[in-house]
């Protein structure tokens, strides 16, 4: 009898039928368990050479672990593949919470960098096919990575570039109309951005010194926070800052008998030292309200204040919501995304500003070693801490001058710049303050080295980096699996409903309306915010579908999705 004759279709099919990783995965695990390799074959209608093929290569396949949304692992995708769209995922997200622009090109090229040094740093990896294969960063892997971690909101990439300068013009105007429609003057107008800090960052010729051992080599992150700086459009006005910590409680602070609340900043912690929406609304309603306040009442300037934010995460477009009865006389408005590094005041300040920080942190470098027995070691690691650190950040943030800040304000609202005294110390002059002190300090350094240390703040993280700030990441999803047993899901949700009785209860007996009011929306902020974001965080999906929204009806990530930077 003659076999059966298989139609080009049917081996076409046959051909097409690849194993998915999980499927393969569970075949080892059933053979371990003692299923026959014929069963297994009968099992999954393979063949039992099939079935023999992948129980070879089990080590292999059950040290696989597959980036999100990967199913199908080919010779094509290597173990480099899945390392590299992890941590472009953690380098993603980390953009997404300072609110930078990443467009696909960017995306496609830090996936290069990535890609190119994990090559490096693999053994065995450096051979002439591995380099002439090189990851490309395709259409194709874009398009395919942006739909398995959950990016589904691009604008063109053309329609980015060329629309910048002229959304910039268009905006000068609509700005130019809200402040004669409401009669602002420049004492009333504020302008508010964040910044990140590696405060222990120090030129990398320190190692040129004697203790050549003695100074990091690269920014640590466990060593940063977050800054945000805000003042008005005459410079006279300097609202304390919020500063975002890794840690509630650092040890200096209790060596040091430190009250957080005599600060010079607003202190606030979480796990990645960012700004968040709850930190930024308590700043609003505990520190920038009551300062306007005030200095617009000691100035008998009308009871009336306009924010000019940009569109970080933080700034969600509800805020005026949040803000308390007591400060209602301030309005928030919003620079369009693609003119924020255009048109933001603060982008020149916090320049200036991290010029004075790395300054004082010259002198008092200096200062530590020439007058004590100190060596740079012994200053780096036991009289160098983060209260140190703030006192460095108050000094500087009090040297920004009034200048510095109205200039700032040039490019959005040239009107409000005049002419002012020239005893403000330039840029230049502060950068050669720095230059003689590191020359006193045994450092031969130049320019562009100081320029190069006070931009390293902004700098892309590198791959090493991302592996340590991934690892952060996973023990910080331990450490929260482990708090769930502290307080559960439902104990938060009972404990809001009633909290909500009676709210709802005080306002309809209680005859003081505006005072309880006052009361029960200040201990909401303060305290029970707290909860609604842990609540929050155990429903968040792991993914960065938070990019674009699966809903349009949860109008919270729907705001999001649409300041959301990531463009084509």
């Amino acid at each position: 009898m003659r076999p059966k004759k298989v139609s080009a279709k049917e081996s076409s099919e046959r051909k097409k039928r690849m194993m998915c990783l999980e499927l393969k995965k569970e075949i080892v695990e059933k053979h371990d368990q003692g299923v026959r390799v014929v069963d297994l074959a009968r099992e999954y209608e393979r063949s039992s050479s099939t079935i023999c093929t992948i129980l070879k290569q089990k080590e292999l396949i059950k040290a696989i672990s597959p980036a999100k949304g990967i199913k199908i692992i080919s010779k094509q995708r290597t173990a480099i593949h899945e390392d590299m769209e992890r941590l472009l995922v953690v380098w993603l997200k980390e953009k997404q919470l300072a609110g930078d622009t990443v467009t696909e090109a960017i995306i496609c090229e830090k996936a290069r960098a990535i890609y190119a040094s994990l090559l490096q740093k693999t053994p065995g990896t450096l051979t002439d096919e591995a380099l002439a294969e090189q990851f490309k960063a395709s259409r194709g892997w874009l398009d395919g990575f942006k739909k398995r971690i959950g990016i589904r909101f691009v604008v063109r990439n053309g329609e980015v570039a060329s629309s910048d300068m002229e959304a910039a013009d268009d905006y000068l105007k609509t700005f130019a109309e809200i402040i004669a429609a409401e009669g602002y003057v420049p004492q009333q107008v504020f302008n508010c951005d964040e910044t990140r800090l590696f405060w222990k960052k120090m030129p990398k010729k320190f190692c040129a010194t004697a203790e050549e051992q003695a100074m990091p080599g690269k920014k640590p992150l466990q060593d940063r926070l977050t800054l945000a700086l805000c003042a008005n459009a005459s410079g006279d006005c300097k609202v304390k800052p919020l500063l975002v910590h890794l840690s509630e409680n650092p040890r200096a602070f209790k060596s040091n008998n430190i009250v957080k609340d005599k600060l010079p900043v607003m202190w606030r912690a979480n796990q990645r030292a960012w700004v968040t929406k709850q930190f930024f609304v308590e700043w609003l309603n505990l520190v920038f309200g009551p300062d306007v306040k005030k200095y617009l009442q000691e100035n008998n300037l009308a009871l009336q204040a306009l924010l000019v934010l940009d569109n970080a995460p933080a700034h969600l477009p509800n805020l005026e919501d949040d803000i308390l009865e007591e400060f209602k006389f301030i309005k928030i408005i919003y620079l369009p995304v693609n003119v924020t590094p255009i048109l933001q005041p603060m982008d020149e300040v916090i320049s200036g500003f991290k010029t004075l920080f790395t300054r004082h942190l010259f002198r008092h470098c200096f200062e530590m070693t020439e007058y004590t027995d100190f060596t740079y070691r012994e200053f780096w690691k036991d009289h160098y801490n983060i209260v140190i650190c703030l006192r460095i950040i108050d000094m500087a943030w009090q040297a920004v001058t009034t200048r510095t800040l109205t200039s700032a304000w040039e490019r959005l609202w040239p009107e409000a710049v005049s002419e002012t005294d020239s005893e403000t110390l330039e840029p230049g002059a502060v950068i050669k303050e720095i230059l003689s002190l590191g020359k006193s300090m045994g450092l031969d350094m130049n320019d562009s080295d100081i320029n190069e240390l006070i931009n390293e703040h902004s700098e892309e993280l590198t791959t090493e980096e991302l592996k340590e700030l991934q690892m952060q990441q996973h023990a910080n999803l331990l450490q929260g699996i482990g708090d769930t047993e502290v307080i559960s899901t439902s104990e938060i949700k009972e404990m809001l409903g009633i909290w909500e009785k009676l709210v709802d209860f005080i306002q309809k007996k209680h005859p003081e309306k505006a005072a309880t009011g006052h009361a029960t929306a200040l201990f909401d902020s303060l305290c029970l915010t707290h909860f609604r974001h842990i609540l929050k965080e155990r429903t968040k999906q792991t993914s960065l579908d938070c990019f674009v929204p699966d809903s349009p009806a949860d109008e919270g990530e729907e705001s999001l999705a649409k300041r959301t930077k990531i463009s084509e």
